[in-house]
């Protein structure tokens, strides 16, 4: 394994050891301050597959930021369990996973809130679980689930449905795709001059949204929107798809949806078919981004990718509490984290330990504090995102909202530009 991995294996070993910890994170009065057992704290993301580096890179900034305040928030002790949402055989998250997870989550009494998950359509499993857990609701942060539904009206039934018990228990730190889509799309016709685009997506709750989204702002923009369909994660090669495509003359394709289902192939014969990069763009969102796999295709130089908040190399320019760890990080490890979303999972982190310290130390006490009064508040001067952060507490959605440009080229994801945020 690489140091980065085995620096990993041995948080994660240390995270699965505190199931046998007492406490009390499910309601008990024992008194769980800096004296006694340890609140833990899930970390749901998938281990296995195209999102490996990523996941392993978040989980270290996560147990690296920690270690730099001593494990605490506020008077109580805090520590981290790992859990992989992912299957090997799939290579990516799993819906039974997911759901196990969520269960294993309300069974583990010492913990108290979950920072999770990556994958908007396992939060979609999750959380509903977490807000029925009869000593909770439990709390969940997520850094990189950016599909609307889960906070606000999107698809039918959203976002009722996944809080039952009638009270929130979800919130998350990014940009949802309601701004991603309609940023792609913009700057797709506005610095791009793009005039007719094909959109593909993965079938999935985040791609579909995300597409939906995209294709929607870009008949706003005079984009003529050539199609929105599908691939099927499973074929061998999509040469008929993209041959199908090229009778319509795109000058643009987008990807709606996640580098792990298949993306690589979709890449390469979307190159093949249609041309390169400079010849029919290639626009993708968030989901493709933090995969040093797509990064290093031959294939994949030239497109261009969206992401819900700001980069690696953003976040280091501004300085302060974010840049601090970025260079420990790359310190320790070598080179910065393989995700942008890693000091994202740090800001998460941020809002779980802010809501512990002010809280009894129950489930139900640590979610109120961020789902009550003004919410839960992170400065600007202790934000791993370098800005003054505030947690709805009706919706669970962050005030900041940032959306970053994205270019591939020499093998490296490189900040393009900031693209300004418009409802």
């Amino acid at each position: 394994m690489s140091r980065s991995a085995k620096i990993f294996a041995t948080v994660a070993v240390a995270g699965l050891a505190l199931s046998a910890c007492g406490g009390n994170a499910s309601g008990g009065s024992d008194d769980n301050s800096s004296s006694g057992d340890p609140l833990v704290i899930g970390v749901d993301l998938p281990l296995q597959g195209a999102s490996k580096d990523a996941s392993e890179s978040t989980v270290n900034a996560m147990q690296l930021y920690l270690d730099q305040i001593a494990g605490k928030a506020g008077k109580y002790k805090v520590k981290l369990k790992v859990y992989d949402d992912s299957t090997a055989a799939k290579g990516a998250w799993d819906d039974a996973t997911c759901a196990k997870n969520a269960q294993d989550h309300v069974a583990n009494s010492e913990e108290v809130a979950v920072m999770g998950t990556y994958n908007s359509g396992c939060a979609k499993l999750e959380a509903p679980v977490l807000n029925q857990d009869p000593s909770g609701p439990m709390l969940m942060v997520s850094h990189a689930n950016t599909n609307p539904g889960l906070t606000k009206a999107w698809d039918p039934g959203e976002p009722e449905k996944y809080f039952p018990s009638g009270k929130r228990n979800y919130a998350r730190v990014i940009a949802t795709d309601d701004y991603q889509g309609a940023a792609g799309a913009q700057f797709a016709a506005k610095d791009l001059g793009v005039k007719k685009c094909y959109v593909l997506n993965d079938n999935q709750t985040y791609g579909q949204g995300v597409a939906k989204a995209f294709a929607d702002e870009a008949k706003k923009q005079g984009i003529q929107v050539l199609g929105n369909q599908a691939w099927d994660l499973k074929q061998p090669n999509y040469t008929a798809l993209f041959t199908s495509i090229k009778a319509t003359n795109p000058d643009c394709v987008y990807l709606g949806g996640i580098f792990d289902n298949n993306g690589g192939q979709l890449v390469k014969d979307k190159v093949k078919v249609l041309g390169d990069n400079s010849k029919v763009k290639l626009i993708a969102p968030d989901g493709f981004s933090g995969y040093p796999d797509f990064d290093k295709l031959a294939q994949a130089q030239g497109s261009y990718l969206t992401f819900a908040g700001l980069t690696t190399t953003t976040l280091r320019e501004q300085g302060g509490v974010g840049a601090k760890l970025l260079d420990a990080f790359k310190k320790k490890y070598g080179a910065d984290p393989a995700t942008n979303y890693a000091l994202y999972a740090v800001e998460a982190l941020q809002v779980i330990l802010k809501a512990i310290e002010g809280s009894d130390g129950t489930r139900k006490s640590i979610t109120e504090q961020v789902f009550s009064g003004s919410g839960i508040s992170i400065p600007a001067d202790k934000s791993a995102v370098g800005k003054k952060l505030t947690i709805s507490p009706k919706t669970g959605d962050v005030d900041v909202l940032d959306i970053s440009v994205i270019n591939v080229k020499n093998n490296t994801e490189n900040f393009l530009k900031p693209w300004p945020v418009t409802s």
